[in-house]
């Protein structure tokens, strides 16, 4: 296994995202940029923006999920697609962080599956021998 990275994994219904690290904030960020993959196919992306977001929540799995809404939020009414994600502060109740990427085109970006919000039964967020993971579950 990388050092980070992110997958998907199968649920009943929906689709999950695991993405894991060195630190809590590159899970997240992994987990974010595994959920931009769905919207848009990532090598197609370009940075020339960014894109700042913020969530806070009272744990780690609430806070996940806002995380991810967030992005999604800023994906959904600026039209904006991530490349990377950097990740400034992330603890047990607040995430800071900047999108690089771009405005959608969708002339040159292939479109993947619309990402409706988060399902509360599929959030997690730990540590497995050191790594840090996180995993979140989004409505198709």
């Amino acid at each position: 296994m990388t050092a980070s990275g992110w997958e998907r994994f199968a649920t009943e219904a929906d689709v999950g995202v695991r993405g894991w690290g060195t630190t809590r904030g590159e899970a997240f960020a992994q987990v974010t940029l595994g959920l931009f993959a769905l919207l848009v196919a990532p090598d197609e992306v370009r940075v020339t923006e960014h894109r700042e977001v913020r969530a806070q929540a009272d744990v780690p799995e609430r806070l996940l999920a806002a995380w991810v809404d967030e992005c999604l939020y800023v994906h959904e009414i600026e039209g904006f697609v991530a490349r990377s994600v950097e990740m400034t502060v992330c603890t047990d109740t607040l995430a800071h962080g900047v999108l690089h990427g771009e405005p959608l085109d969708p002339e040159r970006h292939r479109l993947g599956a619309g990402v409706r919000g988060t399902v509360s039964q599929g959030l997690n967020v730990e540590i497995l021998d050191g790594v840090h993971e996180a995993r979140i579950v989004v409505n198709m």
